[in-house]
Formats: C-alpha cells, structure tokens, sequence
C-alpha cells in the first residue's frame, strides 16, 4: 500500500530510505523515524485494534506512552514476540512484523464484536449480579468461555530469545523527561559539576520541541536550538544521556527504576546482545519533567477509529509527516486544539469546523485560526458521530440546544485540556494538589528529594516550562552541593501559552440511556457506568475504579481519570479534591519481565550448587534431588531397580557392611575468637564452655519464640575455634542470624564468623567396617575405638590431604565424616571408595540416609518440626542446659505459657496395621474414622519410610500428647479407608546405641 496520507515535505523522517513492514499479514512503507503509529497513518490505517469488553473498532488515538488502543504483539518469531506494546511507542524498523491484538478472526470482522449488541444489558458491574444461577452452570459454561474472551493479547509460544542487561547506579541529579523543562534542568545541574543522568522514553529527545514548528528560541527554530542544547549535553563529561528509557517506578530513598530498550529499534539484533538494561539509579536529587497529557472529551460516540487527540494529530504532522485525515472536525475546549488545527490546515487538510464548548474562546491560537478563515463555532458541543470501521461523520449542535448539524468527516479532533504526568511524584508519596485553573492535580508537598517542572509542575507556555526546568536543575544541583553559574532567559517568541479545559461528560441533549460517552478506551468504561456506580452507592473513587473497572487497563487511567472525577463531582456535589484520586501504581508503562529477570533465567534462574562429588555421582547413574539450591544424589539404582528396590539394597550395605555418603552440602560455620565458647552458650540451648577441644556435641538452635529452627554438630578444635554445622537449608539463615545477635544483642563479645561451607567437602563413612576403609588412609591420628570414641574429632591428613575428622553418626552406625578441602573433595572420595572396595562398600543418596536416621528417631528440622515445635516436642529436652542462665529461646521457654501447656504435639513412631503400608507424609490422625467431617485432628505423619532393616513400614509424627499415647492406636483418614497405626517409641532400631562402635 502506498503511503498516501505522508505529506511530500516536513517533519523530521528520513524519506531517503524506505523501510518495509507487515502489519496483520499486509505489506507497508515507513521511513526512519517513524513509528509503527505514523507508518500506518501515512498509510491510511486507523483501525488498529478492538476493545476489551464489547470489542468496538479502535484506531490510534493519541502519540505517546498513554495510547490505549492500538496495542500490537511485535516480533518475527515466537521467540522473539512481545505482545501488548503500544504502536505510538514501536520504533520503526525494516522487516518489523506486527500483529493486532483481542480480535477473532480479523480486525474487520471480530465475531467478539456481537457483544456490543447487548450493552445494554452488561453495563458496569453486570458480572456481580449475573451468572448466578444455576449454579452449576458457572464452573461448566459461563466461566470457561469468560476466561476464553478475557486477557490481551497472547503469550508467546517459545521462551524469550532476547537476553537482559541489569546496572546500579548513581548519580547527583536524575532528570526524568527530556522535553523543554528537563534539557534546561539537565544543563543547569551539568553547567555545575554534578553529575546528570537524563531519561527519555521517547527515541528522539526534545519532548514537545520535536513537534514545534512556529516558536522561535533565542531567535532560531525550534530544531536548531534543540540540537545546540543536546551537543552540550552530549559533549558534557559528566552528562548520561539514556534515550528509549522509561522511568517505571519511584522507589524510597530516591532510587529509581529506569527500563531502556537497546535493540528493538535495530530490528535484527544480535541475540547474543542484550535486548534491553534496568537501571536502578539511586539520585540525590530528581527533576520530574514529564510533561503533561491531553485529555479526551467524553462525548457520545467518541470512540471509533479516526478519533484523535489534537495535539496527538499535529504531532503526526509536524514530527512524522502524516496527514492522519483530509477532512476533521476539532471539537474542544482548549487552545491547542487551535495549533493542531492551524498545522492540518497548512498541510492541506480541510477543517470542516472547530466547535469549541466555551462561549467565548479568546486568545492568540483562536485568533489566528480566525484569520486563517478556519470556522470556530463557540459554545458548540459535539452530540454524536457515525462510521463502523473509521469515522465519517460528525454531529455538531448548540450547547444551550438547538437541531445539529451533520458534517461528514474522516477525522475528529478533540482536546479537553492537559493533565500534569504525576505519576512518578505520586509514587515517591508526594502530596498532590488540586489546581482549579488547570482543573487538573499538580505536585504539592514532596516526600523525597525530588522536584517537578515544566508541564508536568502545571506550566502551560513554552517560556515557562524552560524557565521551570533551569530552576529545578539548578536548585537540585544546590541541594547536591553544587552552584549552577548564572544564565540569561531565553527569548521565546510564537509560542502563546494555551489555556482552557473540561472535565466530566459533555452536553448533548440525547437520551442518557441510548448514548455511550467513553471514558476509558480500554475497558469500555463509559460516562453512565460511573453514573450507575455512584446510583448504587460507591463514593471512594477507589470504590467507583473496582465497580466499573475504570483506570484498571494498561494504560492506568492516564486518559480516563480527570474525567471520571469530573463526573463523580458534578453528580455528587463534591469539588474534585475532596474525593482525591486513585492511586498511581508502577509501572508507569509496562515493562517485559526480560527486563526484572535479567541474568537470573534458565541456569541462572536459580543457580543449581553441585558438591564436588556431584560429577562422580552422575557417572554412577545417580538420580538427584533439589535440597534447596543443592542438586543431592537421591539414590543410585543399579540395572532397572525402581528407587525402592535401590534404596534397600543401600540400607542392607550400611548395616550390614559400610557405605559412602555425600554430606558436603551441610552448612558449616567457622566461629573463632576469644568469646566463641561464650557466644555458643548464649545461642544455642546446649552448654558449650566446657566442652573440650576434639570433642564434637549435638547442637540446637531456637528462634527467640523458643521454636526449634536448626541443629547440627558441633566441634571444638580449639580453645578458641569451633567448626559448626548446620542443616543444608538453614546455612543462609543461620549464619543471619548469628550475625545479626553478635552485632546487636552481643556486641561486646570478640568473635569472628565466616561461612565455610563452599570450602569443605564432607565424606560420610558408615557402618560396621567404616573403621576398616579409613583407618589405612588416615595418617596422624590413632582412630581406634579407644582412641576416638563416638562424638569426638582430629585434625589429620586423609589419603594424603589435610583433614578434620568426626566419629559422629546420623545412621546409628559406626560412622565417620571426613572433612577436606573441596578442591580435594573427589579425590579423597575416590580414595576411599577405592579402599573399601574389598569390603563391599555402596554409595547411598539421601533416601536411603533419610530411612536410616528415621529408624534411629533422628529428626530433620523442617521434617519433624513444623516451626512450633519446641525441643521437647522433639524429645530433645534432653540438650538443654540446664544449668545455663540464658540461651536465644529461654525466656519462651520458661513462660508460664509452655510450662503449663498440656496437649502439645509430641513425636511419636508410627507402625501400621499391616506393615505393608506405606503412609503418606503430612497425613492426619484421628481417633475415631468414622466421625463424619470435621474430625479432630489429633496430629500429623511428618516422615514415612518402608524399613528393609525391620522387614515393615515405619513412620514418625508429630501427636498431641503422643508419649502418653504409645501403645493407643489411631487411625490415618483417607478419602477412600482409614489405616489403623500403633503409636510406639519414635526410636525402631538399636535403642540401646551398641551399634554406635561397630
């Protein structure tokens, strides 16, 4: 399709070269410089896309970042689509494909269209009163094809081929928005010294100076003067200058976060390159230029394709070159509609009226658009228009009445005035306030340190928005430290300020009940729903955007919301402020989630850590397991055993014989000084001052509440360091919290930390013959029965390399743990596995290890403790200090709370009836199975097991007052049976600890 509308001269497109693109499957031209929005206006293309609720026509109606309607999916593959970008914003590109969005099959034949044939019937909130009855026929038919209709856009099929960059940083003054106000502030903070970060969203900087045309600055045009200022800029050492980059949120204590496209304007970007950069930018000062945006008038019909915003429509011209309509009627009740019909009537447009709402609209644009002989009705209103696909006519009548008049037309031009973009103010928790003159909100009183200029601090002229920007700039660089040196003003000349607005629905004259004025383009919200929301009662403007579903699109009520309130104070009686205004959420626009992941996707998503046996265990087969972040060898099957048949055969090898296990990922703590005997006491409940040195002792941790929150095995290797451990997953946590009580609870103790768990490889040796693989690597110590009992430690060497080694167990065998640097981790591993060879010896992952401990009645914190567990829950009273003054968890534990406390949960073992059956863990325990629902719950399975050592299943729960019940039976309830189980002692195998020496 040729570029019909593409005016032959203007704007600031490269026409020297052409640049293909397809839009829906079509073929068309752009030029660099172009939008995807312009490019299709050049070719005629105004319908763009379907609404949300009844799917009505939409076209482009405005040329920024608050576009509502034409959201397009972008990209030449799956992986390389994104939906739901706004078309004013796509840079154009050769070979860009785009695609319309929420339309079935096509945009000019949606059967979702039928719809708007019923609205009547499914105003705002219908949902909260119908699908009601019968009530099956929600989950069976009205919900499925609700959630079938619903959403925007589509999800791309393949992962997203792009990657992601991610930076920190800082700055002195951050200047958000790059139009007039912000290029001054910018070379007012920079002309100091400070460094400057300058943010745009727009590919191009220069905001509304890109569109100017008339004005003159200092005696030169618009383009000359914007090009002078960005070279200093540019030039400047001090200056970053991030153009495609919108600032999405304003976070405490001034940080910022910035999303920046780098490569979608390029159009086939190295995947290898990232695709676009989140900055999070912490400023000691921002200057919020954003600018201001035009509001819509909410008349009837306003909503079909060739109904534009204004100063959206001279932008087109005067920037892109477009001609967006050959015939438009401008309705308004503000000076700029003037300029934007002055700018199509140069480039060849006929202006068939402009109907302006005022009585007696005055001032240089509405003068000179006399003088150009454009007819300017005053006190006119627009009362309704025509046109399936695109707009063809208009109605044109009286305010205070009268019969209209019909003009045919192929464009409507609109302006009810200008909203300052206080989106970001808002979010840094500013005070906003009500501006009678604007009729629009205005920053008040801020909240970080920050400022606001140009049309986003309420200016409405050119020379003030310059002179707001150099203020701000010079003032953030004096609150920075800094002293901008004195400028002069700059001579404006040709740029009037422009005043005027409307808010709320305007006159008509039609019946009420057979007109829809849109409010919110998006959603359909119309000027009745926010009636009806108010007739059924809501007052909280908050109240009327649930209700009607007003400001809740993607474009957050950036067009929607002046007009709303407008509404809800002409029928309420109320002025504006006094109802306020929703809250403005981040992001200001949306941002690809590509762009928060960054590097943390596929691997890195969440980073796998492997032991240093981990390789070694793959090349035996072995099957893994997440334990946190850790990749943990579960079991290794041999031929086509199943996980049950292995995990037995690795049970008979460690009580018959010996086995090897991988401990590495137990987090392991170095605590070292002078107080570290005394820092132990105080954390753990166990007492450690007199534990000596190459002695090990089983630790326990509490939370201040007195809850078990971690346990581990702890050495002494000297009077002033101990080698602590702690579970794989409570290793972060632990190591918090220690630091958090030595540096705010225990300051005056000296003491050191350092996480060590990266730096040790553990080998776990159990069984009868554990002694007899070891003992020929060991060298340095005597590991005899005599020499080493059970809980004690040496510092040695293990086939050659330097170790410390535990006799502790965690299967009830005799076991060791040999400790050695990671880098040796394999080699030891290897060595060891060498040695035992000749004694049969197996590696076994972590079920086999969790079937051993459990017929032990070891515990595994997380396992059999549920976070209100208390040691004696656990049957760990037995390691409290008795005589210990304090502990993190004792004053929890001596209320009179928990001493008087009956009933609590206790840990039980669990035998089913028959033996056979496996329970399910976090199964419940009832007395009586047959009670009917709800049945007291007297307790829950925490670990179930099929024992190969007992020959039967075992289990072991938590049980309201479980060692008072052993012996009772209860039952576990399932949908279809219950399955009797005995309670017993939670220790099934050698209680006596013989085992414990081989």
């Amino acid at each position: 399709m040729s570029q019909s509308f593409r005016l032959a001269e203007g704007g600031r497109i490269d026409r020297s070269r052409t640049l293909a693109f397809r839009f829906d499957g079509r073929a068309y031209a752009g030029h660099p410089g172009d939008t995807l929005a312009s490019a299709l206006l050049a070719n005629g293309v105004h319908l763009v896309g379907r609404s949300f609720k009844y799917h009505r026509p939409r076209g482009i109606l405005t040329a920024g970042a608050e576009e509502p309607n034409a959201l397009v999916g972008v990209g030449r593959d799956e992986g390389h689509y994104t939906p739901n970008l706004r078309a004013t914003q796509v840079v154009l590109h050769d070979g860009l494909v785009a695609e319309s969005q929420n339309r079935s099959p096509s945009l000019e034949r949606d059967f979702a269209g039928l719809t708007d044939l019923f609205w009547k019937f499914i105003p705002a909130g219908f949902y909260y009163k119908t699908f009601m009855w019968p009530k099956a026929a929600w989950t069976r038919f009205f919900e499925p094809r609700i959630r079938a209709m619903a959403g925007l856009g589509r999800a791309p099929e393949a992962a997203d081929a792009a990657c992601y960059a991610q930076r920190y940083a800082h700055c002195d003054v951050l200047v958000v928005g790059a139009g007039p106000a912000g290029i001054e502030a910018a070379l007012a903070a920079a002309s100091s010294g400070a460094r400057v970060i300058l943010c745009d969203e727009q590919a191009e900087l220069g905001g509304a100076l890109l569109a100017e045309t008339d004005a003159t600055l200092d005696g030169t045009n618009a383009a000359s003067f914007l090009a002078t200022r960005l070279s200093w800029l540019q030039a400047a050492g001090q200056v970053t200058i991030l153009p495609r980059t919108i600032a999405f949120g304003y976070f405490p204590h001034n940080m910022i976060g910035l999303a920046q496209d780098l490569t979608d304007h390029l159009g086939e970007p190295d995947d290898t390159q990232p695709r676009g950069r989140l900055w999070q930018v912490r400023a000691r000062e921002v200057v919020i230029a954003t600018g201001a945006i035009e509001r819509p008038l909410a008349f009837p019909d306003n909503d079909r394709p060739g109904i534009m915003l204004a100063d959206a429509a001279r932008t087109y011209v005067t920037r892109y070159g477009v001609l967006p309509g050959r015939n438009a009627v401008v309705f308004t009740a503000h000076d700029s509609a003037y300029a934007a019909a002055l700018a199509l009537h140069r480039a060849g447009a006929r202006i068939a009226t402009i109907a302006d709402l005022r009585p007696d609209p005055s001032g240089e644009l509405v003068e000179a658009a006399r003088a150009a002989g454009l007819p300017v009705r005053p006190g006119c209103t627009l009362t309704g228009t025509e046109g399936r696909l695109r707009v063809t006519a208009a109605t044109i009548a009286r305010r205070d009445g009268g019969a209209g008049e019909r003009l045919s037309c192929d464009l409507v031009l609109m302006s009810g005035g200008f909203t300052p973009s206080v989106h970001l103010f808002s979010q840094s928790r500013g005070k906003l306030r009500f501006d009678p003159a604007l009729d629009a909100f205005i920053p008040g009183e801020p909240a970080e340190a920050c400022r606001a200029a140009g049309a986003a601090a309420g200016t409405t002229s050119l020379a003030d928005a310059l002179a707001s920007g150099r203020a701000a700039g010079e003032a953030a660089a004096a609150a920075a430290g800094f002293t901008a040196p004195p400028a002069a003003a700059i001579a404006v000349a040709n740029a009037p300020a422009a005043t005027g607005g409307f808010l709320g629905a305007t006159p008509h004259g039609r019946n009420p009940g057979s007109v829809r004025a849109f409010i919110d383009f998006q959603n359909d919200v119309t000027a009745k729903d926010i009636s009806l929301a108010l007739r059924e009662g809501f007052r909280s403007v908050e109240h009327v955007k649930r209700y009607t579903t007003n400001g809740m699109a993607t474009d957050q009520g950036k067009l929607s919301n002046m007009n709303a309130l407008g509404i809800m104070s002409a029928e309420l009686g109320r002025p504006i402020p006094e109802i306020g205004t929703t809250t403005f959420r981040m992001p200001y626009t949306p941002v690809p989630f590509g762009y928060f992941a960054g590097y943390a996707r596929g691997a890195l998503f969440e980073p796998e850590r492997h032991t240093p046996i981990h390789d070694w265990a793959a090349e035996q087969g072995a099957v893994f397991e997440d334990v946190g972040i850790w990749k943990r060898a579960r079991y290794f099957p041999r031929g086509g055993e199943t996980m049950r048949s292995a995990v037995a055969r690795e049970c008979r090898a460690v009580r018959a014989s010996v086995g090897i296990f991988d401990a590495s990922t137990l987090g392991k703590i170095e605590v070292v000084g002078p107080d570290a005997a005394e820092f132990l006491n105080r954390m753990y409940v166990n007492a450690w001052t007199k534990l000596k040195p190459g002695r090990l002792r089983y630790g326990v941790l509490l939370r201040e509440d007195g809850f078990v929150i971690d346990d581990g095995v702890i050495g002494r290797l000297s009077d002033t360091r101990f080698h602590v451990t702690t579970t794989t997953g409570g290793a972060p946590r632990v190591l918090a919290m220690m630091e958090d009580y030595l540096q705010t609870e225990f300051p005056e103790l000296d003491v050191w930390l350092t996480s060590t768990t990266e730096q040790y490889a553990v080998i776990a040796v159990q069984g009868p013959r554990a002694r007899d693989v070891i003992a020929p690597l060991v060298e340095g110590a005597d590991i005899s029965g005599a020499a080493m009992p059970h809980m004690s430690m040496v510092e040695c060497r293990v086939a050659g390399i330097p170790a410390r080694l535990f006799r502790v167990s965690f299967t009830g065998e005799l076991g060791f743990e040999i400790n050695v640097p990671a880098d040796y981790g394999r080699a030891v591993w290897e060595a060891v596995f060498d040695a035992g060879r000749r004694h049969d010896i197996t590696a076994y992952g972590t079920e086999t290890m969790h079937v051993l401990r459990a017929e032990k009645g070891y515990i595994i914190v997380g396992q059999e403790t549920d976070g209100t567990a208390t040691p004696d829950d656990v049957g760990l009273a037995w390691a409290i200090g008795k005589a210990k003054p304090d502990f993190v968890g004792k004053r929890a534990l001596d209320r009179a709370a928990f001493a008087g406390q009956t009933g609590r949960k206790q840990l039980v073992g669990l035998f089913t009836e028959p033996g056979d059956i496996v329970l399910e863990e976090g199964s419940h325990l009832v007395a009586d199975p047959s009670r009917p629902p709800p049945a007291e719950i007297l307790g829950h399975v925490t670990s179930a097991y099929w024992s190969e050592t007992l020959g039967r299943s075992i289990a072991l729960a938590l049980v309201r007052g479980g060692r008072d019940r052993i012996g009772d039976t209860l039952h576990v309830k399932l949908a279809d049976r219950a399955i009797p189980v005995r309670l017993t002692d939670p220790v099934f195998y050698d209680r006596e600890g013989a085992r414990l020496d081989g």
